[in-house]
């Protein structure tokens, strides 16, 4: 099993900035990849962006490339993700996720939310029109 744990959400105006943290603990595998998701009222959870957690490779959506910057600190098991010039439309729930080991893509920059089998509690990101 593993455990993820979001915080650093809040109420931001346009064009400013937040850090959301993830926590990462429990059976986690070598080189895996750790990915951001958002799901907004009435829409679809989508792809923000992943972390192989081994060489620290990364892999944005268009639409916060640019913007948001993804990251992971080894020592503190926990990944970020710097969101600057927010803008109304990245209000939503943001979510962080892990594969399951088990699966041949787990330590790859799986995209789709259906790769992922661990997630955390969402943090809620609110920026006003």
């Amino acid at each position: 099993q593993v455990q993820l744990v979001e915080s650093g959400g809040g109420l931001v105006q346009a064009g400013g900035s937040l850090r959301l943290s993830c926590a990462v603990s429990g059976r986690t595998f070598s080189g895996y990849a750790v990915g951001w998701f958002r799901q907004a009222p009435g829409k679809e959870r989508e792809f923000v962006a992943v972390i192989r957690w081994s060489g620290g490779n990364t892999y944005y959506a268009d639409s916060v490339k640019g913007r948001f910057t993804i990251s992971r600190d080894n020592a503190k098991n926990t990944v970020y993700l710097q969101m600057n010039s927010l803008e109304p439309e990245d209000t939503a729930v943001y979510y962080c996720a892990a594969p399951d080991g088990t699966t041949w893509w787990y330590a790859t920059l799986p995209q789709q939310a259906g790769q992922y089998m661990y997630w955390g509690q969402g943090t809620q990101v609110t920026v006003p029109s």
